[in-house]
């Protein structure tokens, strides 16, 4: 396992570390027994950084982080999320003592006395651009409860304000070879500040796996059947904004990165990687298996500059036009 310079954080992270919302809930059946080997396999192939939020599975995610991390507090670095069990639009969701409530909550159920790094969640620009929650980050901070924060946005727009905020120390961006903005637009300037960047739904929401048909039916809890149209929350989210029958088509054209390196997801995640404004990338996982098949990406072959140019040119003129939402 590589490490890499976690923006102007104390914190050096592995290249290759993993979210956790697929073992909270929403998508699809979990395993809890799973779920922790799969945390204590990572774990033992030398992650040491892990993503989660209070809304994953009403805080199930955190509370499975706290048992696999126990005893490892020291070595393993927690991010956690806050604001999306509250109404995201109301500016009292951001007060202090709302935020307050959200750290403590989220410190009992990692069962930690502080967090490593704190991550407002997909907040509306207007709350970005008004900047008072920043405030109150700063004040927890003072009070030894938080180390760092940041944010995790949904648009390159959102990204940019957040960044003016001296104090942000880590922006967490959809980032995919079907979502390539952040590369001209948002990377040159994280890395000026240098401001960490996580890399989530790598995989496009299991299109760059290449396992899917037109015609595969998703669980009903799995957000993959219950917000494929931006139904319940952000579109982009969800297949990384593209219809699930356009992007079963686009993956296909993409079959070819796999070859010498094992297989699609393997390759999409070594892309991802080939970005050094990337602090790490956080596929999700709900088994073991998958858990090993994403730490493999971390050895396949990178991309020469040839096969980094069709990759561009493929979302430039096959993707981009397809993508719903803003981004």
């Amino acid at each position: 396992m590589q490490y890499r310079q976690f923006g102007n954080t104390d914190m050096k992270i592995s290249e290759l570390s993993f979210g956790t919302w697929a073992i909270g809930g929403a998508w699809g059946q979990t395993n809890d027994e799973e779920a922790l080997n799969g945390l204590a396999r990572a774990m033992d192939a030398g992650v040491n950084f892990f993503d989660t939020a209070d809304v994953y599975g009403d805080g199930h995610s955190e509370e499975l982080l706290a048992k696999a991390t126990k005893g490892k507090e020291d070595k393993i670095y927690i991010a956690t999320k806050f604001c999306r069990a509250g109404d995201i639009h109301d500016p009292a969701t951001y007060s202090e003592e709302s935020v307050t409530n959200y750290v403590e909550n989220s410190l009992r159920r990692l069962q930690r006395e502080q967090l490593d790094l704190i991550q407002i969640h997909c907040p509306p620009i207007e709350i970005i651009r008004d900047g008072a929650v920043f405030e109150v980050l700063d004040k927890l901070q003072q009070q030894g409860k938080i180390r760092h924060y940041g944010v995790s946005v949904e648009t390159v727009e959102e990204g940019l304000l957040a960044m003016e905020n001296p104090n942000v120390a880590a922006l967490q961006v959809i980032f995919n070879m079907f979502r390539q903005k952040p590369i001209t637009e948002l990377f040159p300037v994280a890395q000026e500040k240098n401001i960490g960047i996580l890399a989530r739904v790598p995989l496009a929401s299991g299109l760059l796996t290449g396992k899917f048909s037109t015609n595969h039916q998703f669980e009903d809890d799995d957000h993959r059947k219950f917000n494929q149209n931006g139904e319940a929350f952000n579109v982009g989210e969800t297949f990384a904004g593209l219809s699930f029958t356009k992007g079963v088509e686009l993956s296909k054209q993409l079959e070819w990165i796999a070859e010498g390196r094992g297989n699609m997801t393997r390759a999409a995640l070594k892309w991802i990687l080939s970005h050094e404004a990337v602090s790490s990338v956080i596929p999700g996982f709900k088994t073991v298996k998958q858990v090993e098949d994403n730490l493999a990406a971390v050895n396949v072959p990178a991309f020469s500059d040839h096969e980094l140019e069709k990759i561009r040119s493929f979302y430039k003129n096959e993707v981009h036009d397809h993508i719903r939402g803003p981004y």
